[in-house]
Parts: structure tokens; C-alpha cells; sequence
């Protein structure tokens, strides 16, 4: 799933999502200040417009062009509260320390030897910040021709790797509160909230 694949997703639909911010992200981040977040794998930007919107700064990534440019037109609003960024983040590493506030939703995060790339985001958390990952539930995902989910990192494979410098604060599988998208069948979410003591 390289950058060719998910633009050509996005151009082979004028909407992909439906605008609306994940509503995980509504009921956990809902209580924390606004400071400096990154949205890891932005899409067309409905996460990053709702938080920056509540007063948070946002580094918005995608590996996708058309999505940030379908996220930048909808943000006329939001000018300098939501910096867009094109980048792979198994390649190209946010920042460590830089963020109180490390959102990722339904990212297609894949395992790798030494798990390099999920250590960079965790880095990217400061510490007193928030990580806040979520994903489909195990039980409503099927392997495919094309995709194993079991390649992919669910929240409980990522807790453990935490260590004493994090305080797991949330780790449940809920009830979708939204329908599904448009031809799946997730009717659950696994989170893990968590934060980085130092």
C-alpha cells in the first residue's frame, strides 16, 4: 500500500470519509488541553480540522497528495493551525519528543523487525503527552488476497512495548458509536490511550 495505491483510492472517489471526526478521538481527547498534536495518516483531514478547531496545533501526515489537497481546500478556515504534510513514516520519522498529542486512527501500520517505525511515532509523543491509537477489532477483520491483518499492529500488540516510562490509561474493545464504512462489516474499535511519564 505505497503512495500510488492510496491516491489512486482517493481520486476514484470524490469523498472517501465522511467528514466527521473519528469519534474515538471526540470521547478521548475531549478533556485534554490543546497543544501541538500529530494525526498520523490525516486522510482528508476531518480529525485535524476537529482538533485544531478546539485550539490544537496539528502537523497533519498522509502519504497521500490528492488527500491533503482534498484536507488543505477544506480548511480555509484553519489557516496556520494545521500544517499538512506528504510524507512515509516508515521512511521519514516525525520528530521525537515534538508532539502532546500522537493521534492515529485506522493507520495501516505495519510490523517490521525491531518494530522501528512504531518507536519513532512513540518518540514523537513528549513527555505528560497522549498516544492515542485505535484500530478495527480483531474479530471483524478477515484476511484477504492482498491484505493479513495479522502484518498489521492492533493496540494490544503495542502495550507491551511501552515499558515503566507510560501509563496505559484506556485499553478496551467498544462498540462502533458511527456506522461502518460504506461496504465493511467493523462493528468494534480496540483503543489504547496512553501516557508518556518521561
Amino acid at each position: 500500500m505505497d503512495a500510488q495505491h492510496w491516491d489512486e483510492m482517493y481520486r476514484n472517489r470524490e469523498q472517501v470519509f465522511s467528514g466527521n471526526p473519528n469519534p474515538v478521538l471526540v470521547t478521548e481527547i475531549t478533556d485534554l488541553p490543546p497543544g501541538h498534536a500529530l494525526d498520523v495518516g490525516c486522510g482528508e483531514g476531518a480529525d485535524a480540522l476537529w482538533l485544531a478547531r478546539r485550539g490544537w496545533q496539528v502537523t497533519a501526515v498522509d502519504i497521500s497528495a490528492t488527500a491533503l489537497q482534498r484536507a488543505a481546500a477544506a480548511a480555509t478556515d484553519m489557516q496556520g493551525r494545521v500544517t499538512w504534510a506528504r510524507a512515509d513514516l516508515s521512511t521519514t520519522p516525525p520528530p521525537p519528543g515534538a508532539f502532546d498529542l500522537v493521534s492515529i486512527h485506522y493507520f495501516p501500520l505495519r510490523r517490521r523487525p525491531g518494530h522501528t517505525t512504531l518507536h519513532r511515532l512513540l518518540d514523537a509523543v513528549a513527555p505528560g503527552g497522549t498516544l492515542l491509537f485505535t484500530t478495527h477489532a480483531r474479530a471483524d477483520l478477515t484476511r484477504t488476497e492482498d491484505l493479513d491483518p495479522a502484518d498489521y499492529y492492533q493496540p494490544d500488540d503495542i502495550a507491551p512495548l511501552l515499558g515503566p516510562t507510560w501509563n496505559v490509561t484506556v485499553a478496551a474493545t467498544r462498540p462502533r458509536t458511527t456506522p461502518p464504512p460504506a461496504g465493511t462489516h467493523h462493528t468494534h474499535d480496540t483503543i489504547l490511550r496512553a501516557v508518556r511519564l518521561s
